[in-house]
């Protein structure tokens, strides 16, 4: 570098560059540092005794795109926001950010979030492959808020779980302190919460109850034992690297700042050791009473020769008498000394002079069993566990004053009540199913039928339709006495999902003989999609949690001898659900049933894993929709091991709007599901079965739009598993959410598009195959015959709510739905025609069309209406027949318009829509000037593939040329090597001959 900058010194005058090149970087430092000083003061500086030959001293503009960014991740920006400013205190504690202090009870509350980005230091405590807040820490927690609450003495805390910090996010913790007891003694609770949870939907898990003492810590005793003289004499050495050792074995994985120990020594039964905080962590500590890692290295040092208490992660949960004698140690002397026969210790510490730092009369170090931490790492799990409860509303069923309705049977029913202006508010169609093995079937097409007149016919859309069924939902008792009329509540509920208000479903008390009458009267009294009427008690289906936080240890009982029979058993799910079976619950012998048997794919990998594990496996061929074949597999069971479970997984996916459903699609769908189980169900009802469960789906229950035949076969499945509880037999139906795509089977049958939809609508996210498996564990030890495992994203729920989507009915048990935003206008009230009516017509057109790409945008899962452009074909931008409905939906909500499920292919991108709304808000020639033939020519021209004219912006001037028909000469055939002018030359009716043509 240039290693010398001369200047003399005086400002404005000429400064000059000498020096010699050298590869010498403090030379460099220096250079730059005095350039970076001569251009702060405005000095000139001459290149050109620097600079190549010709080369220019002009100052170049910078390039901007290398400046220009645009973001395509989330940035999350936490506040800063004080605790004072939130009416709070502040702790001044590592673990703890805020405290409140409770009126009248005087009991305190302290806030705080842990994660792996605000306390990375907590990485370094892994036990069981799980990341977890030590013991200690909950200690420090206690006793932290015990000082707070001027009770020095931890007289007790016993762990009740482990507090797990997630990988991702953070966990929410609060710890409870009660008012003063008679002798001043307070209770003490540590809580915490997973941080996606949206309100108190969400349960809080308790890790700690204790009592905290006003008593004087000196009443204790402190520290006996004399650390002065040290290392301790009479003490054998213990090799360190045992310590570390043992704990692996042991499960836990410490890192650096929890492989502290510097020296062990044994004398007899006690333990002594060293420890020393890592540097990096002394000015931390000092916030501490005792830094929950230093104290947990001290404890780690307790399995040293055979001091362990059995197999298992040993961990402190049981305290006592504990003592914290001085605040923010670096280092620790211990002693630790074995009493009594509950594997109890006496913990004593010192820092590095002698002086006692915290003292505990006695803690146990007990194990912890894989599978309660397994239990602890999945909270986010077990509350992905759901039933569906009946609850009532303040609604109450009809006072025998019902509106006007009529009845309808058939489609042709459906079609005589259209076109009339005085439609009756209701129309009735009683769905019960009948008996014989078509029953399911030729209801539930009785019922299609019927649903699509209602959507297609004109002039209904201010009326509601019931369908009435009887005994179809478990609602009341829990006795489903009509499994087809289940079938038909699937498939109106995946129409209800696709055309939002239009449809009723309303179930009778089998157990009484009122008529649809009593149905309409409750129906008209709320706003309710689905309802039960019980007596004189109006239910309400809503999803609500299993679980209270915690899955439930609990495992099938299968003999030892029995046989289990998993249908689909090679395939993605039922091959999961075998190597379950044999891995948790030690079954041995297994069916594996599939249509195409051993020769399925992996069928062979699949039985010798399993044989692998001490399993005995069949693989059979068998279509289970056929009964004689369903009859052969049973009878060749052997009698040696008799069938005692049945797991069902075998299905068909079918995906299409409810228009496009037909009897021969829903006959598809119905064989594995709807057939195949009724004939396991049939045939297996003699025998003892320990175990009979079918696997679903949550379309079945909520989010089914898109799926109208996939959800009444499965909706079936739910009721018959009900219908077998009533009658004291086995039975669960398990209506799986999203699962990840694994590579092949059902998980894999969902497509980008879909799952983002169901993602932002009902919150529904895709469980790995472990989660599944766990789900289908805790859902196994509960009573329940329909339960939904389904990762559900309630504070994506709660986020569109507030963004005026408002909560899904079948979400308002887990979500709030809040209260209504105001607003200046809608579409209902004129609010959108008031903002277009003094608007110039290219004004109100540019509105409708931002307003037209701005929901297909959102339908999509796009950010902002950038994403879609207005002269792109709508299906260019991944529109299928189910966004297109919800497209329409919301353009119905938004404009008022009534318009039709096809609207999208009838205007193929938002430019055409835009223009088809504004002519039907404005019919009066509201075109301002334009004419309804320029809006079928546009219509016409977008349906062209003419992609270049739209990509350089002259589909707009194309038809103005056109539309002035000023006796242009008619081109018959457009020119490839100038399509522009061709086009540009013909005359209206050519182009519309055009357009309409083979093309």
């Amino acid at each position: 570098p240039i290693t010398e900058i001369v200047d003399d010194g005086e400002s404005g005058t000429d400064t000059t560059v000498t020096g010699s090149l050298r590869r010498d970087d403090g030379g460099l430092r220096r250079l730059l540092a005095s350039m970076a000083e001569l251009f702060v003061r405005g000095v000139p500086v001459d290149w050109t005794g620097v600079l190549p030959a010709g080369a220019t001293t002009a100052k170049p503009d910078l390039p901007t795109y290398a400046f220009d960014h645009q973001h395509y991740w989330l940035e999350t920006v936490r506040s800063a926001t004080d605790a004072a400013s939130l009416g709070q205190a502040a702790a001044d504690h590592p673990l703890l950010g805020a405290v409140v202090r409770l009126p009248q009870t005087d009991g305190l509350v302290f806030t705080s979030r842990l994660s792996l980005k605000s306390h990375p230091w907590l990485g370094d405590h892994v036990v069981g492959g799980l990341v977890l807040l030590p013991g200690t820490g909950l200690v420090e927690l206690a006793v932290r808020a015990g000082d707070e609450a001027g009770c020095g003495v931890l007289e007790e805390l016993v762990i009740e779980a482990p507090l797990v910090v997630p990988e991702q996010g953070g966990v929410r913790v609060q710890v409870a302190v009660g008012g003063p007891g008679e002798n001043g003694s307070r209770t003490v609770e540590v809580f915490s919460q997973r941080e996606d949870a949206t309100g108190d939907e969400d349960a809080w898990t308790r890790h700690a109850t204790g009592l905290l003492s006003a008593s004087a810590a000196a009443s204790y005793g402190g520290v006996e034992h004399d650390f002065t003289a040290w290392p301790p004499p009479g003490a054998a050495d213990v090799e360190i690297g045992d310590v570390y050792s043992e704990l692996v074995a042991l499960g836990c994985e410490y890192g650096p700042a929890f492989q502290t120990v510097r020296a062990v020594w044994r004398r007899g039964e006690e333990i002594f050791a060293e420890i020393v905080l890592p540097e990096e962590h002394h000015k931390e500590a000092g916030r501490f009473g005792l830094h929950p890692a230093l104290l947990e290295a001290a404890l780690s040092v307790s399995s040293v020769g055979g001091a362990a208490d059995g197999e298992g992660v040993r961990q402190p949960l049981d305290w006592n008498g504990v003592v914290l004698h001085a605040v923010g140690a670096t280092a620790l002397r211990v002693r630790l000394v074995p009493g009594g026969s509950d594997a109890a210790l006496t913990l004593e510490t010192a820092d590095e002079t002698g002086g006692p730092v915290l003292s505990a009369q006695s803690l146990a170090m007990r194990s912890l069993s894989a599978e309660q931490l397994a239990r602890s790492g999945d909270t986010a799990t077990a509350t992905s566990l759901f039933l569906l409860d009946w609850t009532a509303t303040q609604s109450a069923p009809g006072d025998g004053q019902a509106p006007t309705w009529v009845p309808v049977g058939t489609a042709e029913d459906v079609a005589g009540l259209g076109g009339g202006t005085d439609a009756a508010p209701f129309a009735v169609l009683e769905a019960v199913g009948g008996d014989g093995d078509d029953a399911v079937l030729a209801l539930t097409s009785r019922v299609l039928a019927v649903v699509q007149a209602w959507l297609t016919t004109e002039g209904l859309d201010e009326s509601r339709l019931v369908v009435a069924t009887r005994g179809a939902v478990p609602a009341g008792d829990g006795v489903v006495t009509d499994p087809a009329g289940a079938a038909v509540w699937g498939l109106v509920r995946a129409a209800q999902a696709e055309n939002p208000g239009r449809i009723v479903l309303a179930d009778a008390d089998p157990a009484v003989a009122d008529g649809p009458a009593a149905l309409v009267g409750a129906v008209a009294n709320g706003d309710e999609p689905q309802i039960a009427v019980r007596g004189t008690t109006l239910l309400v289906p809503r999803l609500a949690r299993a679980t209270d936080g915690r899955l439930p240890d609990a495992a099938p009982v299968i003999g030892a001898h029995g046989t289990v029979l998993v249908t689909g058993g090679t395939g993605s799910l039922g091959s999961l659900a075998a190597r379950h079976l044999v891995t948790r619950y030690g079954v041995r012998h297994l069916v594996l049933a599939s249509r195409r048997g051993p020769d399925a794919e992996g069928a062979e990998e699949l039985v010798a894993e399993l044989a692998g594990q001490g399993a005995a496996v069949e693989v059979v061929a068998c279509d289970v929709s056929d009964r004689a074949q369903v009859e052969a597999l049973l009878a060749g069971v052997s009698e040696e091991h008799p069938l005692r479970g049945v797991v069902h997984t075998a299905g068909v996916l079918d995906a299409g709007v409810i228009g496009t459903v037909t009897p021969e699609r829903l006959a598809r769908v119905f064989a594995p599901k709807v057939d195949a189980v009724r004939h396991l169900d049939e045939l297996t009802r003699h025998l003892a079965l320990d175990l009979f469960v079918v696997y679903s789906s949550v379309s079945a229950v909520f989010m089914g739009a898109g799926s109208g035949s996939y959800a009444a076969a499965n909706a079936y499945l739910d009721g018959l598993m009900a219908n077998r509880r009533g009658a004291g037999l086995p039975g669960l139906s398990l209506a799986w959410g999203l699962w990840e795509q694994t590579g092949g089977g059902m998980a894999a049958g969902t497509d980008d598009l879909t799952r983002s939809r169901m993602n932002r609508r009902g919150g529904l996210q895709a469980m790995t195959l472990a989660e599944g498996m766990e789900l289908f564990h805790a859902a196994l030890g509960t009573t329940q015959p329909l339960l939904v495992p389904a990762k559900l994203d309630l504070r994506g729920v709660r986020a569109d709510a507030v963004a005026g989507g408002g909560v899904p009915h079948m979400l308002r048990g887990l979500v709030r739905a809040g209260r209504q935003t105001a607003r200046t206008g809608s579409a209902q009230d004129g609010g959108l025609l008031r903002r277009l009516a003094g608007l110039p017509a290219a004004e109100q057109e540019k509105v409708l069309i931002d307003l037209v790409r701005g929901q297909a945008a959102s339908v999509l899962g796009h950010d902002g209406p950038d994403a879609v452009r207005p002269d792109t074909a709508f299906k260019e931008t991944g529109f299928d027949s189910l966004t297109s409905v919800e497209l329409r939906n919301r353009l119905r909500a938004a404009t008022g318009l009534q318009l039709p499920a096809t609207l999208v292919f009838d205007y193929p991108n938002p430019q055409a829509l835009a223009r088809h709304l504004h002519t039907e808000l404005f019919p009066d020639g509201g075109t301002a000037g334009q004419d309804v033939d320029e809006e079928r020519l546009r219509r016409a021209l977008a349906s062209l593939p003419l992609a270049r004219f739209r990509a350089a912006g002259l589909m707009d001037a194309l038809v103005e040329l056109v539309a002035l028909d000023d006796g242009a000469p008619a081109i018959g055939v457009l020119d490839d090597a100038d399509e522009e002018r061709a086009v540009a030359e013909l005359d209206v009716d050519d182009l519309v001959q055009l357009a309409l043509g083979d093309n």
